[in-house]
């Protein structure tokens, strides 16, 4: 029995990810056209353009001394389905998502987005460690909830 209660206070991760397709338009409305153009390049095309994003969503803490799990993964995969598949997927962020109405759609803001998003949907917000988004194979955004500088 003793063994269980130390492996039940071991901190744990997992991480499970999904592959989404979305296109978007980087544009500010408090930039100038030239200004946009300038910021975000070929990306402020007025037709937008789009991204396979891969997104790896990591929960952490300790594991159940009864389950012996940090959390149910098919509760995760619900969880991801309804946020990434759901309002993400083959969607145009800027036109389809509310949040991104005001806020520019770079991959910093959707990685906020996702955590805040699954943050609200999940029973034990406090497991949620980390998003990490693949936009590119060479560029990643991670975001763990972390305050302001």
């Amino acid at each position: 029995m003793a063994q269980i209660t130390n492996f039940h206070r071991k901190i744990l991760s997992y991480s499970r990810k999904e592959t989404i397709s979305s296109c978007h338009r980087l544009h500010s409305d408090n930039l100038s056209e030239e200004e946009n153009k300038n910021v975000y390049g070929k990306c402020n095309n007025y037709w937008g353009h789009g991204h396979n994003y891969t997104v790896e969503v990591t929960v952490r803490g300790p594991v159940d001394s009864v389950t012996g799990m940090v959390m149910n993964l098919s509760d995760l995969k619900s969880y991801m389905k309804t946020i990434l598949m759901e309002q993400l997927d083959h969607k145009n962020l800027d036109k389809d998502v509310l949040y991104f109405k005001d806020v520019v759609s770079t991959t910093e803001n959707v990685a906020i987005y996702i955590f805040n998003e699954l943050k609200n949907l999940m029973p034990n917000p406090k497991l949620l460690y980390e998003v990490k988004i693949y936009e590119t194979d060479k560029n990643i955004v991670v975001y763990r909830g972390e305050n302001e500088l």
